[in-house]
């Protein structure tokens, strides 16, 4: 019994299909959005008390919401950023929903993925939210300025335009540098620079990326996982780059099916759980290798990806787990979502015996 257990908490069935899960920061509250059969948008914040948990407001909006995140608020406003299907990325007080406090029509199709940063104290530098969309575009908004985006990163004229289907940053260590790495639909990824706005590094991985995350976003580049459609994810060393060949990686096998979701644990960043088609949840440590950097033959440093050991494994539902957040204050507390309509807030236990 050292291995850490996966416990469902509570589940709770709701009428709405779910995209999306945040806890908001500093609390026990979380919220849930996705979409009406009418096709409006549904928003719900809960709250765990007493071994349940207890709606505390609901709006519902013209268009559907795909996804969420904090990322970008202080944590006195806690404002939050979502990406819709009419392509609108609109920042709301939770609070008071009837009207938002920033929108822009972003993108012409889905945000298929949202991320923030600059945000809760985590990271350097201003704040920023990035939107991926099946219009093919990356961009970056600063929510202090309207209308137009800080970067914009788009397929040239006469390109194929790939969905983009998640967007994560990292790098945010100083003030000057940040990163955004993209995952398209036909397995590319791709690293983008902010500082010098630059391509900075890109591979395929043969597969759609379904979700890309750093392990931390405010540290330098450490580690980044991309997980895929046809059960695979891939773990990257990003410390080092070697000129041709990029990143050292590993590839494992996980769900027996697409493998929605990586999320790292905010107070490990070598612990990280993925989501699977199936409705499972893995529960995954990251080893690093003794040493982490070697030469090629030239004398070049290349990096030395390390193993993976799965930690735990557990079905939670018969229906792909499209979501999950762990709970920045409280360790091993998570709240995910599935396409059976039900979110589930989940305990992991022992896990201060893998810090």
């Amino acid at each position: 019994m050292e291995k850490p257990q996966i416990i469902a908490h509570v589940q709770k069935s709701l009428n709405f299909t779910l995209f999306d899960t945040k806890w908001i920061p500093c609390s026990a509250k979380f919220v849930v959005l996705g979409n009406h059969p009418r096709g409006t948008g549904a928003l719900q914040v809960y709250e765990v008390s007493h071994g349940d948990v207890k709606l505390l407001h609901e709006s519902e909006k013209s268009s559907s919401f795909k996804c969420g995140t904090f990322g970008a608020s202080s944590l006195q406003q806690r404002n939050f950023a979502t990406g819709a299907f009419d392509g609108k990325l609109q920042i709301w007080d939770l609070e008071s929903m009837q009207i938002p406090i920033y929108s822009v029509k972003g993108h012409k199709e889905i945000i298929n993925d949202i991320d923030g940063v600059g945000g809760l104290g985590i990271g350097e530098g201003a704040p920023e939210i990035v939107t991926g969309s099946r219009d093919g575009s990356v961009k970056v908004w600063d929510p202090r300025q309207k209308n137009d985006p800080v970067a914009a990163m788009e397929p040239g004229e006469g390109e194929d335009k790939r969905d983009c289907w998640t967007v994560a940053f990292g790098h945010a260590y100083n003030q000057h540098d940040r990163c955004v790495c993209a995952g398209y639909d036909n397995g590319d990824i791709k690293l983008f620079d902010l500082r010098n706005m630059s391509l900075r590094w890109e591979t395929n991985i043969k597969n759609g990326v379904c979700c890309v995350e750093f392990d931390r976003k405010d540290i330098s580049m450490n580690k980044l996982v991309a997980t895929t459609l046809e059960s695979k994810f891939h773990v990257f060393d990003m410390r080092t780059q070697h000129p041709t060949k990029g990143f050292a990686s590993l590839t494992e096998k996980a769900h027996k099916s697409t493998v929605w979701n990586v999320r790292h644990l905010p107070q490990n960043r070598d612990i990280f759980m993925t989501t699977g088609g199936t409705g499972t949840l893995c529960l995954w440590k990251y080893n690093y290798p003794d040493k982490r950097v070697t030469q090629d033959s030239d004398k070049v440093d290349m990096g030395v990806a390390g193993t993976v050991s799965l930690l735990q494994n557990v079905t939670m539902s018969t229906q792909p787990i499209a979501s999950l957040d762990w709970s920045p204050d409280k360790q091993g507390l998570c709240v995910c979502t599935a396409f059976d309509q039900v979110l589930r807030v989940v305990i992991v236990t022992k896990l201060n015996r893998h810090l």
